[in-house]
């Protein structure tokens, strides 16, 4: 390995995700490891600007790895969007020595991390953090296997009141733009309908559905629902729409929103943000710089900044026909 880097700066940025402490964790103990210094970075790249750095070692992470959110905190900075904050922020970490940087964030985080690597040529590396999985080069990103064991026990505990009531629920769940956790959670919750961004199932086929299912004997069901699915304006709209056509039903919606993204992380966000955090590191002393760290066929991989942020995740068509036989 390379010694030219003597110490490497770490942040979180965008929404917090279970595994980012983590991930922090990680990329302490193995500069730690490596004799490297490793300064934290709060609020992101607003922190960066302000010069908001604290010295950390092996000790300053102590029992975080359980923990969600982020010690750094996190912030959306404005500032960095503009060149004069994106000057500050470089001179600051020449004066404190940084030679190089570990983002740990999503898609906006890292499209800041490429423009300040191309404007500075400052050694960058990324590292996925979001509930969504919707960042192309992995297979998970931290916080997506949390989010998804939450959703279905919200979701379990939904369905005791539904069965007991007679209820139709639409549970909305996060996914803007990506439907992983509502197709996942939804298989695992047993769900008798899945809208996803990706899938426009159309009203009519909607409501055939449902009463395919009243027909077939069902006294209550469950419908889930990514945020950014597109069969309706807002699942407030859906709703009183299916109450309009089908007022056998009695509809409740429920929005999961913000406490999918909290909680402890699961064993394998712990483990991946462990993995990743080393590949992180030591990627950057072995002179690499733009690349984002992440997990494919279970092997920890390299992709360039800019293909993760310009690819496409894709859905897995397998689990849309796997959700349809068991909706059956």
């Amino acid at each position: 390995m390379t010694k030219t880097i003597k110490k490497i700066g770490v942040l979180t940025s965008g929404g917090d995700s279970p595994g980012m402490n983590a991930a922090i964790r990680s990329v302490v103990r193995t500069c730690a490891f490596h004799d490297i210094e490793c300064i934290g970075i709060y609020r992101g790249y607003q922190g960066m600007i302000e010069g908001d750095f604290e010295e950390m070692g092996p000790r300053s992470v102590n029992n975080i790895i359980n923990k969600g959110g982020t010690i750094l905190k996190s912030a959306r900075s404005k500032d960095f969007m503009t060149t004069e904050g994106r000057i500050k922020a470089h001179d600051n970490l020449l004066k404190e020595g940084i030679d190089a940087l570990v983002v740990i964030g999503g898609d906006g985080s890292f499209t800041g991390a490429e423009v300040f690597h191309q404007e500075f040529s400052f050694p960058v590396m990324g590292i996925p953090g979001t509930i969504d999985n919707d960042i192309f080069g992995t297979s998970h990103t931290l916080g997506y296997d949390t989010a998804l064991n939450t959703v279905v026990e919200v979701i379990d505990k939904i369905r005791d009141t539904a069965s007991s009531h007679n209820r139709l629920f639409f549970v909305e769940v996060m996914g803007r733009d990506a439907g992983h956790i509502a197709l996942n959670a939804g298989i695992g919750a047993g769900a008798e309908e899945i809208l996803i961004p990706e899938e426009n199932l159309g009203l009519d086929r909607l409501l055939e559905s449902l009463r395919k299912s009243k027909i077939s004997g069902k006294s209550s069901s469950i419908v889930v629902i990514a945020e950014g699915d597109k069969i309706g304006k807002n699942v407030f709209e859906l709703k009183d729409y299916v109450e309009a056509n089908l007022p056998e039903y009695d509809v409740r919606v429920s929005v999961l929103g913000h406490m999918q993204r909290g909680g402890a992380p699961s064993c394998f966000d712990r483990v991946l943000a462990s993995r990743l955090g080393v590949k992180a590191v030591e990627s950057l002393l072995e002179g690499k710089s733009s690349y984002m760290v992440g997990l494919q066929n279970d092997k920890v991989t390299l992709t360039p900044i800019e293909q993760a942020i310009k690819g496409k995740t894709e859905i897995d068509r397998e689990l849309l026909r796997v959700s349809e036989i068991m909706s059956t």
